[in-house]
């Protein structure tokens, strides 16, 4: 297995949410799973949704890939939103008036997604060579096609991993994680510590409830609660998924 990294990047971005209201149709503030899932199936050229209530290619190919997500050039977890209007003429849609919606799209996000890799895997070993050279077969987008992603060759990593046990310390964690709800003596685990990593960056806990990936059955997203925080988080050992990753000094979540 090779874990890797490289940082995904746009002028504007819109994940769009499901539960939007009918005046503004509103976006995810962090790239979720399912859409990775979708920009690593453009880079190998794998087909997108093509029947109704039937996976994508790149779904069923990809599924078992462990993705992490770590937000870049944010303001404490978010980044900047602007809306944009968009006004439908065409008369089958509209029933001959104008259809006029709005959606709030990100500006200028940037992620860097970590990717545990298994080179046996033909399709796998391909996102390996695809992504180290800056390559994609189709042109990946980030939500919709006028929003062109890329990224940058040179921000290709590879990283040696351990899986280390956590022992109650206060951990970094560098990417997003999944915040699972335990209650002990009337306190959620995990729970970050009141110490923040780095005196001179203000510290944050950003939350946001994503896509993990698919409800099979109702063929939908399967919604979970994530944070992100530059805090030292206790109780980490009752998160999964966590590599430590030795050049980073921290851990990221692979799910």
């Amino acid at each position: 297995m090779k874990l890797i990294s490289f940082d995904l990047k746009a002028d504007f971005a819109f994940f769009r949410k499901p539960d939007t209201n009918a005046t503004i149709n509103l976006s995810y503030n962090i790239i979720h799973r399912p859409a990775v899932l979708g920009i690593l199936g453009a880079i190998l050229g794998l087909e997108g949704y093509k029947e109704k209530g039937k996976l994508p290619q790149y779904y069923e190919v990809l599924k078992d890939v462990r993705i992490g997500i770590e937000p870049l050039n944010h303001e404490m977890g978010n980044y900047a939103k602007t809306t944009i209007k968009y006004s439908n003429t065409v008369g089958y849609a509209n029933k001959g008036t104008n259809f006029l919606t709005e959606e709030l799209t990100l500006v200028n996000p940037e992620y860097r997604i970590y990717l545990l890799l298994d080179e046996d895997d033909k399709y796998q070993k391909q996102l390996i060579s695809s992504i180290q050279k800056g390559y994609a077969e189709f042109i990946p987008y980030l939500g919709k096609n006028e929003f062109t992603a890329w990224w940058n060759a040179e921000s290709y990593k590879e990283y040696y991993f351990t899986e280390k046990p956590i022992e109650g310390e206060r951990v970094k964690i560098k990417s997003i994680f999944y915040k699972k709800y335990i209650l002990k003596n009337n306190t959620e685990a995990p729970f970050p510590d009141l110490l923040n990593f780095d005196d001179e960056e203000t510290p944050f806990i950003y939350f946001e409830r994503l896509p993990k990936g698919f409800d099979l059955a109702l063929m939908q997203y399967d919604i979970a609660e994530f944070a992100y925080s530059n805090y030292l988080i206790k109780n980490a050992q009752q998160l999964d998924n966590l590599l430590f990753i030795d050049e980073l000094n921290a851990y990221v979540q692979l799910l």
